[in-house]
């Protein structure tokens, strides 16, 4: 038996070496766990104390990282701010730029704006009073005058813009009727070689309000195109103030081609237009006109270089044949000849003969053969020649 005491109560109990066993291995049972609990905490601890130490450490290497990112990031950030505001910078200046474009866009639209208001509050005014005019001039003036009064206009509305405008354009009326008609003007212009640039008969027509029947411009088309035709001229323009109340013609400048070619009618405060829009086309349909004319001129030439070849040909030809014939005619005229040669030869010969026979009975010929049974005759020989033998 084994005496053990209580170390808290200080008791003494026995206890038999089974129990004694038992309270040994309790008590190491006890011991193992302490210790295995000590180990554990010291374990525990120095897991804690490691953790800690390898959080330190990440922390520290996190810090340091993140010191490297954020410095990254800062710089990224910096950067990007940069390269964001040089943008915006760029687009604030491309936006300026524009915001000062669009300004004196629309500075000068404003300006072009109240140009065109002014130009065009200048051009209805001056229609006005272009149509109080010409409602007061049809009012106070016959049909015949109002016509004259018209051109007299366009007259005067030429010759204000002539050194402008047409400095070598010709403008006059049309005198000439020979042909049993007559437009009122022909303009006409050329080049300095003398090629026509452009050529317009001009008509004027115009009538009173108090004209008993209202004209209509149709009705002078055929004549006006008559003129033009007759007169060589390009285009054909009835400047008119006939059918007012018409709102095709109201528009200012009518092409009427489809009826007749080339043709016009325009209304007086157009006139000076139709004149600038006809020429201008004419100006840019010059060099194919002077091409054209070259090209004509060498055909021309080609032409009267085959005309004259041919009649040169043509002449020789006959020069030939009438020499020919006159050749033949003087070859046949002197065989002829030959031949009457020949037989006045033969004639002279005979009469050659002829005569020798005759010289031959002349000088055998005496008085006394003469006189021979011519009593007479020899009695006149007798007496004024007595000294003549007898034979």
């Amino acid at each position: 038996m084994n005496d053990i005491i209580c170390p808290k109560c200080k008791s003494v109990f026995k206890v038999d070496e089974s129990g004694y066993a038992d309270i040994i291995k309790q008590v190491r049972d006890i011991e193992f766990k302490d210790e295995i609990e000590r180990r554990e905490k010291e374990l525990e601890e120095k897991n804690k104390l490691a953790v800690k130490l390898a959080q330190q450490q990440t922390e520290s290497i996190l810090k340091d990282d993140l010191v490297k990112k954020d410095t990254e990031i800062n710089k990224l950030v910096t950067e990007k701010k940069l390269a964001v505001a040089e943008a915006v910078k760029a687009v604030e200046k491309e936006r300026d730029e524009l915001r000062m474009q669009l300004s004196l866009k629309e500075s000068e639209s404003k300006l072009n704006v109240n140009a065109l208001k002014e130009k065009y509050e200048a051009e209805i005014k001056d229609r006005e009073k272009e149509i109080e005019r010409i409602n007061d001039m049809k009012a106070k003036l016959s049909s015949k005058m109002v016509g004259e009064s018209l051109e007299q206009h366009c007259q005067n509305e030429f010759e204000r813009f002539r050194s402008i405008g047409f400095p070598k354009a010709e403008f006059n009326k049309d005198t000439d009727t020979k042909t049993g008609s007559k437009g009122d003007f022909i303009f006409r212009e050329n080049d300095d070689d003398g090629v026509e640039i452009i050529s317009i008969m001009f008509e004027m027509k115009n009538e009173s309000d108090t004209t008993a029947t209202k004209q209509k411009n149709e009705s002078f088309f055929k004549e006006l195109d008559k003129d033009r035709r007759e007169k060589n001229c390009e285009y054909a323009v009835l400047v008119s103030l006939l059918e007012t109340e018409s709102e095709l013609y109201n528009t200012g400048i009518v092409n009427v081609s489809h009826q007749y070619p080339k043709m016009y009618v325009v209304r007086p405060q157009f006139f000076l237009q139709i004149i600038g829009l006809l020429r201008t086309a004419a100006y840019d349909a010059l060099q194919y006109k002077t091409e054209l004319a070259k090209i004509q001129n060498q055909s021309i030439d080609v032409t009267n270089f085959e005309n004259k070849l041919n009649d040169f040909k043509d002449s020789f030809g006959r020069n030939y044949r009438l020499a020919s014939d006159r050749f033949n005619a003087a070859i046949e005229s002197i065989d002829k000849s030959i031949d009457q040669l020949i037989k006045t030869k033969e004639n002279l010969l005979a009469s050659e003969n002829n005569l020798r026979l005759a010289n031959n009975k002349a000088e055998d010929l005496t008085v006394k053969k003469l006189t021979r049974n011519n009593p007479t005759m020899k009695n006149m020989f007798t007496g004024s020649d007595s000294g003549e033998d007898d034979e």
